[in-house]
């Protein structure tokens, strides 16, 4: 069924992946926005080697850009992922952006000081409807001592603070003990740490070492019926949104919109 809520929410979908339509491969160069073909060739053939192997040829570049904009394309719906959230979050919990906000500092090398944000923060007090506050207080109880967090913990806690993933297959081990500062931090700050990831894709090593560290992990699976486990439950059953749903009824324009990227990134003759 059609919700009042489709278009805006697929807008936030579709402009992000044709935002990857527009990705430039650098080369190295570090430029703005990428090379154009034309750039690409001047390049290549100013190099004797490149040129000899035939490299300037107007495939590789498209060869260059297709494996670059996988990456792009990955992040742009990461990106809009967190923001439908977010909205989502917004809409059906009664909060504005500014409640949503969060953030810590931590120290780096050299006495400098480095701002980190997180997705979104969900106050449970800030929730101005009861019934909502108190799904959502039961919901956090669950998850916590589903996860083992201790009972004198969880009454001190008095939010949760999210990170919205697409998926997670990459060992960026960088990444990995970033979230874990993360979450050490927000239980010093009285908040549940939980990753919403929309899809199933997530190394099994990483998902073992976020659950070791007190993180709540949700998944992108159907059917389970278990909001301390699927994305597409808790955003159902918790926030009151049929997430899954949204996505089933528009998964045709989604997919055509996808499909017409896919082929642009790998046309050779549009950029001749």
């Amino acid at each position: 069924m059609h919700t009042d809520k489709d278009e805006a929410y697929l807008r936030l979908i579709v402009n992000a992946i044709r935002a990857s339509a527009n990705f430039k491969p650098a080369f190295g160069r570090g430029r703005k926005g990428g090379l154009t073909l034309a750039d690409f060739q001047r390049l290549y053939q100013s190099d004797p080697f490149y040129r000899w192997f035939g490299l300037d040829n107007p495939k590789m570049y498209v060869a260059h850009r297709a494996a670059g904009a996988i990456t792009s394309i990955y992040r742009h719906i990461g990106e809009a992922c967190e923001n439908l959230l977010k909205q989502i979050f917004c809409d059906y919990l009664n909060l504005s952006p500014d409640d949503l906000r969060w953030s810590y500092t931590v120290s780096r090398t050299a006495g400098r000081a480095q701002t980190v944000y997180v997705d979104a923060r969900v106050l449970v007090a800030s929730i101005p409807e009861e019934p909502l506050r108190t799904r959502f207080r039961e919901w956090m109880y669950t998850l916590g001592t589903s996860i083992g967090v201790d009972q004198k913990v969880l009454d001190a806690i008095a939010g949760v603070v999210f990170e919205i993933r697409q998926g997670y297959k990459s060992k960026d081990a960088k990444r990995q003990n970033a979230d874990i500062t993360t979450a050490v931090t927000a239980y010093a700050n009285g908040y549940l740490p939980c990753m919403l990831v929309l899809s199933t894709q997530v190394d099994s090593d990483v998902l073992s070492r976020y659950r070791n560290a007190k993180w709540g992990v949700l998944m992108g699976y159907l059917g389970e019926n278990n909001p301390c486990v699927s994305t597409y439950d808790f955003i159902g059953e918790v926030i009151g949104y049929d997430l899954a749903g949204f996505f089933e009824r528009n998964s045709a324009y989604i997919r055509e919109e996808f499909d017409k990227v896919l082929a642009e990134l790998m046309e050779v003759e549009a950029d001749l």
